[in-house]
């Protein structure tokens, strides 16, 4: 709409060579072309960044610990949907305490279908006890598998999770859900010290965007943990 305004009302000159009489005509010209050009770029940024992935961005597949942000009006992730569903979904099947924080571990994402974006994890959820400046756990536990959102006029929703099963199912299932990506999948579920890494960067990160108070983290039977700045 903007570039048919344009066109009609200042068409840019198709010659070289013009004249001192058209001159302001052409400035004025060019200068709303190049008001157009900043626009449509401005609107051309919504899209899914990775916040924790190395720098290959915009990828229509990443292969990396990620998460998604679209920005949709106010700043929307697409990882919103996600943490929402474990809080909601998985997170009220535990014991309640205070706070249920989720922690994400994205191994990949495939935006190719905005009806249907793949998000493969291990996802987590945790409810803690808040004693003080210390969170508690309380309860949890972690949920690895395949999400199904759906992109909405609002934000973004969970249509379905394809959870790994438990027991003797557990290894047939992941590698059925996880296909190609069952490596990168099992590494990580297999490492514990960064898993615990990673947990403590999502809960602070957690603490920060919603002003709490707490600044280290205690599992049961385990000495409290100073949360990263």
């Amino acid at each position: 709409m903007i570039l048919v305004l344009l066109i009609e009302k200042y068409p840019l000159p198709l010659q070289h060579n013009v004249n001192s009489k058209n001159t302001n005509k052409m400035n004025k010209a060019m200068k709303m072309w190049m008001l157009a050009a900043v626009l449509m770029g401005s609107a051309s940024l919504v899209g899914c960044v990775n916040k924790n992935a190395k720098p290959t961005e915009n990828k229509a597949q990443t292969e990396a610990s990620a998460q998604s942000e679209i920005e949709v009006g106010e700043k929307v992730t697409c990882y919103t949907a996600v943490d929402d569903y474990l809080v909601n979904e998985i997170g009220k099947n535990y014991a309640q305490s205070d706070v249920c924080i989720p922690y994400a571990y994205v191994i990949s994402t495939d935006e190719g279908n905005p009806n249907d974006i793949l998000i493969w994890g291990d996802f987590w959820v945790f409810n803690y006890e808040i004693s003080g400046d210390t969170l508690k756990t309380a309860s949890g536990g972690n949920h690895p598998g395949l999400m199904h959102v759906k992109k909405t006029e609002t934000g973004y929703e969970v249509m379905s999770f394809d959870a790994v099963a438990d027991g003797a199912d557990n290894l047939p299932s992941a590698k059925k859900i996880f296909g190609d990506k069952f490596d990168i999948y099992q590494e990580f579920s297999g490492a514990a010290e960064k898993r615990e890494m990673e947990r403590l960067r999502f809960t602070a990160d957690y603490v920060k965007k919603h002003n709490m108070s707490a600044t280290m983290l205690q599992d049961y039977g385990w000495p409290a943990v100073v949360l990263p700045k």
